[in-house]
């Protein structure tokens, strides 16, 4: 298991770790029957972990018909005749062949999302799994293999998980696809990506990751799924995406939580 697959936290390791999981999933299935889950975003109880109505009805889901290129929301379906691709993609498209996003970030998800990446709450973690799986069913349809963005070693000491890798592994269990979580490494560490513009972003992740030996073999010749938490302009995945090709993946598609609205400006 990789340093991004679970970060730092203890583990059970031998033959003690199936017999501690089942207990541990038995143990949750009774609690579950007992107090049901509650939402996790509210201490309501709710049928199953979720969100609550109002959160819910606040977090703008996209639908399609998207843009094939960078998962923005088409204002109207343009029929059979109408490009699949919104203009700033037709004109300069990403280094990665597709993207799907499952909401807009906006002040109704980036609290939920922030929780999850800085609060060390992973309960948010197969949630969002599901929303990625329902907004992104066709990319994911499409995969080989599920690959996360990577953090640089200091990063996952001090978050002491990687997000990414946390929404990754649940969705590959569920789609049947393999997990990559060695593939990808941050080999280089790296400021921060917020206050940035767009061509500071790129310059500042350009040369930030690398494919590892073990990686190359099991990536060549492969449509990889790489996710990450949210899409700003996307430089990091656009670099992730580079190394990947280069190292002998068919294509890599990337599917997010969430993507900002002005992810893409149209070109002036």
């Amino acid at each position: 298991m990789s340093d991004q697959d679970g970060g730092w936290r203890g583990r059970l390791k031998g033959v003690s770790a199936p017999i501690a999981s089942g207990a541990r999933d038995a143990g949750r299935g009774l609690l579950d029957i007992l107090l049901p889950p509650m939402a996790h975003d509210s201490r309501e109880a709710t049928a199953s972990a979720g969100l609550t109505p109002d959160a819910w009805s606040r977090v703008v889901f996209l639908e399609a018909p998207v843009c094939d290129g960078c998962g923005a929301a088409f204002e109207y379906d343009g029929g059979d005749f109408a490009s699949d691709r919104c203009l700033a993609c037709q004109v300069q498209p990403y280094a990665f062949a597709r993207a799907r996003a499952a909401c807009v970030y906006d002040e109704a998800s980036r609290g939920l999302i922030l929780k999850f990446k800085h609060g060390d709450q992973q309960q948010f973690a197969p949630l969002f799994a599901r929303w990625i799986a329902r907004s992104g069913a066709d990319v994911v349809a499409e995969a080989d293999a599920v690959v996360p963005v990577p953090l640089h070693r200091s990063r996952l000491l001090a978050r002491r998980f990687n997000q990414a890798a946390e929404i990754a592994r649940p969705l590959a269990r569920t789609a049947g696809l393999d997990y990559l979580p060695d593939a990808l490494i941050r080999s280089a560490p790296t400021d921060s990506q917020g206050g940035k513009s767009a061509r500071g972003r790129r310059l500042n992740v350009k040369k930030a990751f690398a494919v590892t030996e073990a990686g190359r073999r099991r990536i060549k010749g492969r449509r990889l799924l790489l996710i990450d938490d949210v899409l700003t302009t996307g430089a990091t995945a656009e670099a992730c995406a580079r190394v990947l090709m280069e190292a002998g993946a068919r294509a890599v598609d990337l599917a997010v939580i969430a993507r900002v609205r002005t992810a893409r400006e149209p070109p002036k």
